[in-house]
């Protein structure tokens, strides 16, 4: 988020760098490393957080969104939750983008691009389509780079184990800014150096 005069704020980066955290104690639980905070626009209190529970709770729907969703939700007793924005290191899959929009979240910040798997600006760009009742604002953080490592740790070894390659480059840009750039999900392009590394069963 901008302020008055054009420069970023700290508090997109505050609010990544928790993700980020929950990706962390994810990632050492077992699970793929996807963190989420989900954040009430106007006062900047954090509503509800998550990483990913799917190997926990042996629940394919538990994904970070997901469970931020669902917990910010029933503690307001509303299924919308307006007025918010929710920031998340991977970009959404198709399943999560959906429940975005229907719980009318207002803006979206996610870190690292997810080419196999993500909705956003890869696959199926959910909120591009015309099905899609509600879009929310969507923004890139500037630097993915941790989302992106952390992924790259957590499938390496899984990947040599099965004698495959190592994930592509991470999604670091040396003097990148930790920043969010405010662009529509078509502004957004999918270069090869910003991919994340095979995040496809988050």
């Amino acid at each position: 988020m901008d302020d008055a005069t054009g420069q970023p704020t700290t508090t997109d980066a505050q609010y990544m760098a928790r993700a980020l955290d929950l990706a962390s104690q994810a990632a050492a639980r077992g699970e793929v490393p996807v963190g989420a905070v989900l954040v009430d626009r106007s006062s900047g209190r954090i509503l509800a957080e998550a990483g990913n529970e799917t190997e926990a709770a042996a629940d394919p729907t538990a994904h970070a969104e997901m469970l931020a969703i669902r917990r910010a939700a029933a503690a307001s007793g509303r299924p919308r939750l307006p007025g918010t924005t929710l920031y998340v290191t991977l970009e959404p899959c198709t399943q999560c983008a959906g429940a975005i929009s229907f719980a009318r979240i207002d803006r979206l910040v996610f870190a690292a691009v997810d080419p196999k798997g993500g909705a956003v600006v890869s696959g199926v760009r959910f909120f591009e389509q015309p099905t899609c009742h509600h879009r929310p604002v969507v923004e890139r953080f500037d630097d993915a780079g941790r989302a992106a490592e952390l992924l790259r740790g957590f499938f390496r070894p899984r990947r040599r184990r099965a004698g495959g390659d190592d994930p592509p480059p991470d999604d670091a840009r040396p003097g990148a800014r930790p920043a969010a750039r405010s662009v529509t999900t078509s502004q957004l392009a999918l270069p090869a150096e910003a991919s994340a590394a095979d995040p496809s069963s988050a």
